[in-house]
């Protein structure tokens, strides 16, 4: 899930520090004529949000690393490229020219940037998303929640039950609710912004429909944020907002960063629920093996994200001329890393990478990302949804399943998850 924190150790480098003031130029439309790189010109862009993984298998297999026209980006698709992109912030600078994630929430926010300034930025959040604070403060909160929407998909009923609408989008709402402390808002609206930033952060073909979306939703979050920034410095608590309001940072960095932390807190916990629950209905033997081992729900939420990452790409950027995986890159060249490829990739996790297996010997994936830019949200998202909302799901209805009478709609690459997860329980 995307976090606008991460606890992880930082090099504070001057090469990051100049690519963070002074990234490199954009390039601009790359020759596949001639070029000394491989160009995957095949790839059907457009269709990759049906089902993206076939194409990643192909490019995986024939270059991992490869220019694709389309995205004017070198995408990097085996685990060992996206790997090595995430621990060398240097050369691949997370403070990407024209952004889709800056422009989608109106400023550049602290995981467009690299260390020290991305570390300051994050610093303050830190101790809220902390294990032991999360267990202490928010797994109750959590639970009361989880309690209160499994009720709504109970009355809802077996015959026509969505758990997408019904349980895991307003519970992901309202989780994101209290624990970044949005007063004077509820969840259909919360729901709506991150949805409308999660479309333009992930608008890499430039659709002006789905830039009006996220240009009224950021207008919409600056009004409330506006009240709620000054009333948390005079009564501070325990939430996200109050930690940036009382760190010192300036007002336009405390409302980019609580709009990044909308996007992705709550879209990847809300497709971790239906993630999670359609994997185990394809898998009944699994799903009957953790329902009587419940220690084994870890695995499950692990071998989820691994399997269907909600974060399928994200951007950086070189700030000098490189090799990766054998390929040269120019300067200033724009990267997709691939993720939910990676975290596909038989080098890494064998022959049956492409699988499902709650028993996989355990291995490194990169859902959360990894060097500087980990995502501290994991432990938030751990609790709230591998911990909590889903195993209280099958508590409340052991034989909830797919109701394969009403179809289930996936959406998105960039971000990708369930739109529709039609279940029952009889």
């Amino acid at each position: 899930m995307t976090s606008p924190a991460a606890q992880c150790p930082f090099q504070d480098t001057t090469a990051s520090t100049a690519a963070a003031s002074n990234p490199a130029p954009q390039v601009d439309q790359l020759s596949s004529a001639g070029a000394d790189y491989p160009v995957a010109d095949w790839l059907d862009v457009e269709g990759l949000a049906a089902d993206p993984y076939d194409s990643y298998a192909r490019l995986r297999e024939e270059s991992p690393v490869a220019w694709v026209p389309k995205l004017q980006k070198f995408l990097v698709t085996s685990y060992s490229g996206c790997h090595d992109v995430e621990q060398d912030q240097d050369i691949f600078s997370a403070n990407v020219s024209g952004a889709t994630m800056t422009r989608a929430i109106g400023a550049q926010p602290m995981l467009r940037k690299d260390d020290p300034e991305h570390a300051a930025e994050r610093a303050p959040i830190n101790p809220v998303l902390r294990p032991k604070s999360i267990q202490q403060a928010w797994a109750p909160v959590f639970a009361r929640n989880a309690e209160t929407y499994l009720d709504a998909l109970e009355d809802k009923g077996p015959e026509t039950a969505d758990l997408n609408t019904d349980y895991a989008a307003p519970l992901a709402s309202q989780n994101l609710i209290d624990l970044l402390g949005l007063r004077d808002t509820d969840v259909h609206q919360v729901r709506r912004w991150s949805h409308d930033f999660i479309a333009g952060m992930g608008n890499v073909l430039d659709d002006p429909a789905i830039w009006e979306r996220s240009d009224t939703s950021t207008a919409e979050a600056d009004v409330l944020l506006a009240d709620l920034i000054p009333f948390y410095g005079r009564n501070p608590d325990a939430s996200l907002i109050s930690a940036l309001a009382n760190s010192g940072m300036s007002t336009q960095r405390v409302v980019t960063n609580v709009k990044l932390a909308i996007s992705g807190g709550m879209n990847e916990p809300q497709h971790m629920i239906t993630n999670m629950v359609w994997a185990l209905s394809l898998h009944p033997a699994q799903r009957e093996a953790v329902l009587t081992d419940p220690p084994l729900w870890a695995a499950v939420f692990d071998e989820t994200v691994r399997w269907q990452s909600p974060i399928g790409m994200y951007p950086r950027q070189t700030t000098h001329a490189t090799v990766l995986e054998g390929v040269r890159i120019p300067a200033g060249a724009g990267i997709g890393v691939v993720v939910a490829s990676a975290n596909r990739d038989p080098a890494q996790f064998g022959d049956s990478a492409e699988g499902f297996d709650v028993h996989r010997p355990k291995r490194p994936h990169l859902a959360f990302g990894a060097g500087v830019h980990l995502c501290a949200g994991h432990w938030a998202a751990k609790a709230a949804i591998g911990q909590i909302a889903v195993p209280k799901a099958y508590e409340r209805f052991p034989s909830l399943r797919l109701d394969d009478r009403r179809p289930e709609r996936w959406g998105g690459w960039v971000f990708r998850g369930l739109t529709s997860l039609p279940v029952t329980w009889n």
